[in-house]
């Protein structure tokens, strides 16, 4: 899927793509940072037919609605490739013992074979997370290996 970006001098940039039915899709991002979803009319794909501005908090929700969903079944598509590999999702609870810890601290991947490939906090997926990401409180951590790498990620998790 292509996406067009078009810069708009003055207002900010566009970021655009083609449905299958022909409609243009996109948002406009102000300068100032706020954004608007559009949609082309459905007889004329260069006019506008809907747009309406988005709340960082509603794009945030609406990215999650659209891109974690997505994530997590193609990561599951893509186990289905691979025998003896899942993905699997583990909160970090108040009680964890890497709350405000980072996740290079859990050495995961040396202690399990496991991959934290990424986590979602407040409705925000963050994807491929760095070792000096720090984890809190709620966030839900999307790890990828076998069944036993996987039970032992949870325990590291819960336990330390």
């Amino acid at each position: 899927m292509d996406v067009e970006v078009t810069r708009l001098p003055g207002i900010g940039t566009k970021q655009e793509f083609t449905t299958a039915d022909g409609r243009r899709l996109g948002v406009l991002t102000h300068r100032d940072g706020h954004r608007e979803l559009m949609l082309s009319s459905a007889a004329d794909p260069d006019a506008t037919g809907i747009s309406f501005g988005l709340t960082e908090p509603e794009c945030n929700a609406l990215g999650t609605l659209l891109g974690a969903p997505n994530l997590v079944a193609k990561l599951q598509d893509q186990q289905r490739e691979v025998e003896g590999i899942s993905t699997a999702q583990f909160p970090i609870t108040a009680g964890s013992p890497y709350v405000g810890r980072s996740l290079g601290e859990t050495e995961m991947r040396t202690r399990t074979a496991t991959s934290i490939v990424a986590v979602v906090r407040d409705s925000v997926v963050s994807p491929s997370p760095r070792p000096d990401f720090v984890f809190a409180s709620g966030d839900l951590v999307v790890i990828v290996g076998t069944g036993d790498g996987l039970k032992a990620a949870a325990q590291i998790l819960e336990e330390g």
